[in-house]
């Protein structure tokens, strides 16, 4: 494998949402490589429009901390759950008994609906 050029890794562009670096490529698209790779001790961005690739020079205590995906999604699981005092309030009991209360919320609705239109009448 050929490198075509060794690249400090302060010259690459960092997004930190999506956690790449990216670096431009002479064919006018561009390098990447993951921080995620990096941590895991690669040093080689590739380009996905041509057969270039250059070696990232670094060292593992200049990386920014590698974010866990898993927690960003056990905690917007637990935002839904807010909002509602009745279930913040509740959230020692057991999800089988959330969901009876939710099942009770929609009866009342429904039975308020149906005396409404027997009103009507």
């Amino acid at each position: 494998m050929s490198i075509y050029e060794e690249v400090e890794i302060e010259d690459l562009d960092y997004d930190p949402v999506s956690q790449v670096y990216t670096y431009p490529c002479p064919c006018g698209d561009k390098f990447s490589i993951s921080l995620e790779a990096l941590w895991d001790g690669e040093d080689v961005a590739t380009c996905p429009s041509c057969t270039l690739r250059i070696e990232i020079v670094y060292d593992e205590e200049d990386l920014p901390p590698l974010r866990d995906d898993d927690d960003d999604d056990d905690d917007e699981g637990e935002g839904g759950d807010k909002g509602g005092g009745a279930e913040v309030e509740g959230e020692e009991k057991k999800e089988g008994d959330r969901d009876e209360k939710k099942e009770d919320v929609v009866d009342e609705g429904f039975v308020a609906m149906v005396g409404k239109s027997l009103a009507v009448k």
